[in-house]
């Protein structure tokens, strides 16, 4: 762990703002180091600057081929671009250290970088999908040769820049968001590979139109899991992962704990994990113990800054927070 600060319990008839003396200990494990964190802004970077080159390539060549496919693709694209951008910044911001003004630092800006990369695609495809509606009802000639051509290099594209997030999707739901995205558009652009072969063979221009909707589907499934997950931890909600039951009843279960309240878990950040409880002993216990505990929570829960306010009986009958409903 990063730091660590003790405060032992304040003699009787000590008043803090709960009206009641307590002895509370806090835990920090502040993300990932400047080395992963460069890495990572190196990662976004890249993705960056291919996704925006190649974005020009696909609107030259769907404009010259008259693909909403294409067009569609391209604009997708350029949304990973801008997600991409933002999610830098946020990697950035995150990495700063807290002040006396942001006590927490910047971590929530990773959170809202992934809801406003989600919300941003799921505007733009709402625009494609009614352009496709359109070119369903009157198909346009389509160049399927260079559709397919150019769809097949987005295969390596959008692949090959996915794979930069491979390492770290399973740790920041900012960095899982990239990786989906740019996953699913090495997927998408196969399916318009196919579409543009299937309209070279059968002349059936209506097949361009239909491949656009079947991108939007995908998108939208794609991006929805993200966006709820985002609105969540904008919230302040629980994240995915960490069961409130199973932290409560772990705290419960320890020895002299007769009562856990004003238990509360929530996103610092896309990666960092946050609790607060207050537990009520039966007897006297250490700072060394709560040292451990705080220990303990990250290494089963991974929640890695956590603060635990000691009471006695008595002081949880005066406690404002004890019931549930609450905060």
């Amino acid at each position: 762990m990063d730091s660590s600060h003790h405060d032992h319990a304040q003699p009787a008839g000590h008043r803090h703002g709960h009206a009641h003396h307590h002895g509370h200990w806090h835990g920090h494990d502040h993300g990932p180091g400047p080395g992963e964190a460069g890495r990572r802004g190196r990662a976004f970077a890249a993705g960056a600057a291919i996704n925006l080159a190649f974005v020009v390539v696909q609107v030259g060549f769907g404009l010259a081929a008259h693909s909403m496919a294409l067009l569609a693709d391209a604009a997708h694209n350029f949304a990973d671009v801008l997600a991409l951008l933002l999610a830098w910044g946020a990697a950035s911001l995150t990495s700063r250290k807290p002040t006396r003004h942001r006590t927490y630092g910047w971590g929530r800006s990773s959170i809202l970088a992934a809801l406003g990369n989600a919300m941003v695609l799921l505007i733009g495809v709402g625009a494609i999908g009614l352009e496709a509606v359109h070119r369903l009802l009157e198909p346009a000639p389509v160049g399927a040769l260079t559709v397919m051509l150019v769809a097949a290099a987005g295969i390596v594209v959008n692949g090959g820049t996915a794979l930069l997030f491979l390492r770290d999707r399973a740790h920041d739901l900012n960095v899982r968001a990239q990786f989906l995205h740019l996953a699913a558009d090495a997927l998408i652009s196969a399916g318009v590979v196919v579409a543009a072969a299937a309209i070279s063979l059968t002349g059936w221009l209506w097949l361009d139109p239909l491949a656009s909707l079947a991108i939007v589907a995908i998108i939208v499934v794609s991006t929805w899991g993200v966006l709820r997950q985002s609105v969540d931890l904008a919230m302040d909600a629980v994240p995915e992962g960490v069961s409130h039951d199973a932290v409560e009843a772990w705290l419960l279960a320890l020895p002299g704990v007769t009562e856990v309240h004003d238990l509360h878990i929530w996103a610092l950040s896309t990666t960092e994990t946050a609790l607060t409880a207050h537990l009520v002993y039966a007897g006297e216990t250490s700072d060394r113990r709560l040292h451990e505990l705080s220990d303990e929570l990250g290494r089963r829960f991974g929640i890695r800054h956590a603060t635990l306010q000691i009471e006695s009986d008595a002081d949880a009958a005066l406690c404002r927070l004890r019931p549930n409903d609450v905060v």
